[in-house]
């Protein structure tokens, strides 16, 4: 049963509120790495902990039938109680950017019923970003609705937006820019909002495409498999690790972007 404080409208501001709350949280570590340390991994763990702990409490707080995802997520099958509700929190996108003083990282959060995807959140709490969409609705940068690129060619303006190592991958006749910004989930919401015609991922989790899937939807843009057939999120919903490569753009632009893209032997 649906109750009041089930519906859309009271679940998405729990959602804002709280990726809010938890971007406040993680600025405290912002940047703090240990001076000699080229990454700080104990800085990265603190962070992470203290954030997933905190949404797990503000989650039991105002929705304790609710779930919260988990690597190897049981399916536990349709349901209409609380329990049909289940939220993916992604405490932390683009660590080395956050534990080295770079403000392009944040955190994701989706609210997924039954299975499909209901809201998405991606917050950067440096810049103050906040980029979320319903599904099937429109796409927002904070107030502002965004929507993909209009581009239906590539040319030397082109942003095609990419992986660390991408080159050792491909051979590459794209003749615009190529930039890894070291946060896929920022990638695929600069699609989303235009700045970037395509990205291409690499080595990502149902955990780490969850939210930004939606915002990418409600933009007008997909993501699909490097051969060009779609590729559905949630059939990966129980697995760790996607292994293979991923391209985010508009059907149009993704023939374009993938010919330009040879795989090196």
């Amino acid at each position: 049963m649906v109750t009041e404080t089930d519906t859309i409208e009271h679940l998405t501001d729990f959602a804002m509120q709280s990726i809010r709350d938890a971007g406040e949280i993680a600025l405290s570590y912002y940047g703090k790495r240990q001076p000699d340390a080229r990454f700080d991994e104990e800085l990265v763990t603190e962070a992470e902990l203290r954030l997933s702990n905190f949404f797990q409490d503000q989650l039991a707080a105002r929705f304790p039938e609710h779930r919260v995802f988990t690597n190897h997520q049981e399916d536990r099958g349709y349901s209409h109680e609380g329990e049909r509700y289940l939220w993916v929190f992604d405490a932390l996108d683009g660590v080395a950017n956050f534990q080295g003083g770079v403000p392009i990282w944040g955190m994701s959060l989706a609210l997924i019923e039954n299975s499909w995807p209901v809201f998405g959140a991606f917050y950067m709490p440096v810049t103050g970003d906040l980029f979320h969409a319903r599904a099937g609705q429109k796409a927002y940068r904070g107030d502002h609705e965004i929507q993909v690129s209009s581009h239906s060619e590539i040319n030397d303006e082109s942003v095609l937006l990419t992986y660390s190592r991408f080159h050792n991958h491909y051979q590459i006749s794209f003749p615009g820019k190529i930039r890894s910004l070291g946060c896929t989930a920022a990638h695929l919401c600069y699609v989303a909002g235009g700045q970037a015609d395509a990205a291409v991922l690499a080595h990502e989790t149902y955990q780490d495409l969850a939210a930004t899937r939606v915002i990418v939807e409600a933009s007008g843009a997909k993501i699909y498999r490097m051969d060009g057939e779609a590729f559905f999120v949630n059939a990966y919903l129980d697995e760790k690790k996607i292994d293979e490569h991923l391209l985010v753009a508009t059907p149009e632009m993704s023939a374009l972007i993938r010919d330009c893209l040879k795989p090196l032997p």
